[in-house]
């Protein structure tokens, strides 16, 4: 979508315009309500800093749309769509490397009670397990950071895809 059309809609179909980006609504609403942007600098700029915001009830509110590394997320709305295209490579990886993001799925679940968040875009299979393997040495409070960073960059990346 073109920013400027972005910019026209209502702003209830602006937040289904960006819904996808992140299951945060109070994110969603701050951005609308932040339009008109001017570029798409602008509103690439405003989105980081909102999610920079991010503490642990956002992240917890935006994982329960993210499915594990490794697993088909299933329906067919925009975010389930993206999601399997984001996950391809480690979807397309064989068996044993599957069969280790499992199980290091459910070491880090055991470790941090929550689903292991990575910008899987762009990354491969590999690259994936073994940023959850460093990820399990890192401090409850660390970890929570650097799954908000990620969860930042998955939302910035869906919203320049988004909008043009």
């Amino acid at each position: 979508m073109e920013l400027a059309v972005f910019n026209q809609l209502a702003a209830d179909e602006a937040r289904a315009t960006i819904r996808h980006c992140v299951a945060i609504p109070r994110w969603q609403e701050a951005l609308v309500a932040a339009r008109p942007f001017y570029s798409r600098e602008a509103l690439l700029a405003v989105a980081d800093t909102l999610a920079r915001q991010w503490q642990q009830p956002e992240l917890q509110a935006a994982l329960t749309a993210h499915p594990r590394i490794g697993e088909r997320a299933e329906g067919t709305d925009k975010e389930a769509t993206l999601s399997r295209g984001e996950q391809s490579a480690m979807q397309q990886a064989g068996h044993a490397l599957q069969q280790a993001m499992q199980q290091g799925n459910q070491a880090y679940e055991a470790r941090f009670g929550r689903v292991f968040l990575i910008r899987a875009k762009g990354r491969s299979g590999e690259e994936m397990l073994a940023a959850l393997q460093r990820r399990l040495q890192n401090s409850e409070a660390d970890e929570q950071q650097e799954t908000l960073d990620q969860l930042r960059e998955i939302t910035l990346l869906r919203l320049k895809e988004t909008i043009r």
